[in-house]
C-alpha cells in the first residue's frame, strides 16, 4: 500500500517556502520530509535530480499522511531551474565554507522568510543530498545561508531532521500559543472568593483539631497555609476535594475523638 488512497487533507497555508531537496537519495527520506513539512505548515516541495528518480513508493509509506505534498511536488534537473522563479533562497549549511554570504540561524531564517511572505515574495529552502551536503555551486544560487547551532560535537541532522527544524521555526514565528499554560479541561482556574472560602473552612477546621492551639504562632502558621495556596492556580475540581477532604477529617475527628497527648508527652484517649 503506498498511502496514496487516504492522506490528510493538505493545502498550502499562505505564501509559505518551497523546500528543495537537491539530489535526494532515499524515498523513504523524501517521504519523512513530506512528514515534517506537514507538521510545520509547509506545502511545495521540490527535487532536483533524485538519485533514483521520480515517483518512488516507498516515499508514500513514510510520508504518514503527507501524501498530497508528494502527489504535487516538481523534479527538476538543475538547481537554477528548481530556484528560477524564486525571489530569495537561503541554503542550509551545517560545515563551514569558504564562501562570503550572511549566514542565519534557523529561528532568524524563521523571521526573515515571514517577512519576506508578507511582502509577497516567494522564498526557497535548499537542502543537500544526505550524504555530502550542498556543493559550491548549488550555494552559489543562495542568498545567504542557513546554520543550525547545535553541540558542536555533534551537529549530525537527518534529511528530515534538517527539514524539521525549518519547518518548525516557521511555524512558530508566527504562532500566537503562549509559552506556558494551565490545562484545566472540564474545570477551571478558581477565583479568589473560592479560594478564600475554601482556606476559611480549613482554618475553621484546624482551629477546632488543635493544630493551631499556640496563640502566637497562630497568625503566621495561617499566612504559611495561604501562601501555600495562592502560590498556584488552584481549579475548582481542586477545591471541592479539598473541601470534602477537609470535611471527611472533621467528621472521623468527631466520630473517634482527638488523641491527645497528656503532661509525660504519652497519647492517651480524649477524656469522656
Amino acid at each position: 500500500m503506498t498511502g496514496r488512497d487516504g492522506g490528510a487533507e493538505l493545502a498550502p497555508i499562505g505564501n509559505s517556502p518551497v523546500v528543495i531537496l537537491v539530489r535526494p537519495q532515499l524515498a523513504d527520506n523524501i517521504g519523512a520530509v513530506a512528514r515534517a513539512m506537514a507538521n510545520g505548515g509547509l506545502f511545495h516541495l521540490r527535487l532536483v535530480a533524485p538519485r533514483d528518480g521520480w515517483p518512488q513508493e516507498h516515499a508514500w509509506r513514510t510520508a504518514s499522511g503527507a501524501d498530497r505534498i508528494l502527489d504535487d511536488l516538481t523534479v527538476h534537473q538543475t538547481v537554477a531551474d528548481a530556484v528560477a522563479d524564486l525571489h530569495h533562497v537561503f541554503a542550509t549549511c551545517p560545515r563551514p565554507r569558504h564562501i562570503i554570504k550572511p549566514v542565519l540561524t534557523a529561528r532568524g531564517a524563521a523571521a526573515e522568510l515571514r517577512e519576506i511572505s508578507r511582502r509577497l515574495l516567494r522564498a526557497g529552502l535548499l537542502f543537500g543530498p544526505e550524504r555530502a551536503g550542498l556543493d559550491n555551486d548549488d550555494m552559489a544560487c543562495a542568498d545567504a545561508l542557513v546554520r543550525y547551532p547545535l553541540n558542536p560535537g555533534f551537529a549530525s541532522l537527518n534529511l528530515s531532521q534538517a527539514v524539521m527544524v525549518m519547518a518548525y521555526e516557521w511555524w512558530v514565528a508566527a504562532d500566537g500559543t503562549p509559552p506556558r499554560a494551565l490545562m484545566t479541561n472540564e474545570t477551571k482556574v478558581a477565583t479568589k472568593d473560592r479560594l478564600e472560602n475554601f482556606l476559611a473552612h480549613l482554618v475553621d477546621q484546624l482551629d477546632a483539631s488543635g493544630f493551631l492551639r499556640n496563640p502566637p504562632k497562630r497568625p503566621g502558621m495561617i499566612r504559611t497555609i495561604r501562601h501555600l495556596f495562592q502560590r498556584g492556580e488552584v481549579t475548582e475540581q481542586e477545591l471541592r476535594t479539598l473541601h470534602g477532604i477537609v470535611t471527611e477529617l472533621a467528621i472521623g475527628r468527631r466520630q473517634r475523638g482527638r488523641l491527645e497527648k497528656d503532661q509525660t508527652g504519652v497519647i492517651s484517649d480524649p477524656p469522656l
